[in-house]
C-alpha cells in the first residue's frame, strides 16, 4: 500500500461503526502507532488483525514521532495512528506526529469515522449549524467556573468531554451560570447504555441524582449558545463595567477593581476578577 501516515477513527464502542477501509488499512500497514496496545489488541483480534504495534502517547509522543516518520519517509513503510476509541488528535495524541510529517513532506492520509463530539452533536437536538469543540474543562473548580463564564457572549453552540468524576459539579454550575439555556448530556455514546437527555441543566441535574447509575461512564456535555435577546441584555450590563473596569485598573490592582465594580453593578465579583486580569495583561 502507499507509503503514508494513516490516521484510522475506531469505534468509540460499537464495534459495527469499524468500516470495511479502516479495517483493511489496519491489516495493510507495517505498523500501527496506539495510543494503548492492550486496548487496541482487543479492537485487532475482534477483526483477526495480527499488525504489528508499538505503544504512541501523550508521554512519549515527541519521542516516538521522529522513528515514526522515519519509517516513512526513509524506509517506504505504512504507518497507522490509532486512539483509543474514536478518531485519532481529537482529545488524543497524534497532533505532534502528524504536523512534523507534513513539515517533512510525508504523506498523512486519514481514514475517517466515529468522533464522540459529531456522534453527540448530532442526535442532541441543539443548533448545529456553528459550534466549537473545547475538549475537557479544567479539572480546578476555579478554572472551570472561567472557562463557563467566557460562554456568557458565546453564540456558538459549545462542545466539552467530560469525566465522571466532575459532570455533577459542572451541571450544578451550568445551573448557577445558564438556568435558561438548554444543555445536552451524552452519556457512554453507542454503547448498550447509551443515554443523551437534552434540557436545561437543573432539569438534567435532578434526573441524574436519581440514578447514580447515569452518573458513571463517558460523556459529551454540549451547551446551547447564547440567544440574540441575551446577548443584547448581557453586552448592555456589560459595557459599564468594562469602562469601569478600565479606568479603576489605572489606579488599583484588579482584585480590588474587580470588587468596586461588583458592588456598583451586582456583577459577580469572580467573573469581574477575570475580566480584570484579561485587561490588564493585554
Amino acid at each position: 500500500m502507499e507509503s503514508a501516515i494513516y490516521v484510522v477513527a475506531t469505534p468509540i464502542g460499537n464495534m459495527e461503526d469499524m468500516s470495511p477501509r479502516a479495517q483493511r488499512v489496519l491489516s495493510e500497514v507495517s505498523l500501527i502507532a496506539a495510543e494503548d496496545t492492550r486496548h487496541t489488541r482487543r479492537l485487532l483480534d475482534n477483526f483477526g488483525i495480527s499488525t504489528p504495534m508499538v505503544s504512541f502517547h501523550e508521554h512519549n509522543e515527541r519521542q516516538k514521532a521522529e522513528t515514526l516518520i522515519a519509517k516513512v519517509r526513509d524506509e517506504g513503510e505504512a504507518v497507522a495512528l490509532v486512539s483509543d476509541a474514536g478518531t485519532p488528535l481529537i482529545s488524543d495524541p497524534g497532533y505532534i506526529l502528524v504536523a512534523q510529517a507534513r513539515e517533512a513532506g510525508v504523506n498523512v492520509i486519514p481514514v475517517p469515522g466515529p468522533s464522540a463530539l459529531i456522534v453527540a452533536l448530532c442526535a442532541s437536538g441543539l443548533p448545529s449549524h456553528r459550534f466549537a469543540f473545547e475538549g475537557f474543562l479544567p479539572s480546578k473548580a476555579g478554572a472551570r467556573r472561567a472557562a463557563l463564564e467566557m460562554l456568557q457572549s458565546e453564540p456558538r453552540t459549545i462542545i466539552y468531554y467530560e469525566s465522571t468524576h466532575r459532570i455533577m459539579t459542572t451541571l450544578e454550575l451550568l445551573a448557577e451560570l445558564f438556568p435558561e439555556r438548554r444543555v445536552c448530556v451524552a452519556r457512554e455514546l453507542t454503547k448498550r447504555y447509551e443515554t443523551l437527555y437534552t434540557a436545561s441543566a437543573s432539569e438534567i441535574l435532578q434526573c441524574l441524582k436519581t440514578d447514580s447509575v447515569q452518573q458513571k461512564g463517558e460523556f459529551v456535555l454540549i451547551v446551547e449558545g447564547v440567544s440574540v435577546n441575551e446577548l443584547q441584555v448581557h453586552r448592555e450590563q456589560s459595557l459599564p463595567a468594562d469602562e469601569l473596569l478600565r479606568r479603576l485598573l489605572k489606579d488599583l490592582p484588579p482584585k480590588q477593581a474587580a470588587a468596586v465594580v461588583s458592588d456598583l453593578t451586582g456583577r459577580p465579583k469572580k467573573e469581574l476578577y477575570n475580566q480584570a486580569v484579561v485587561i490588564k495583561s493585554s
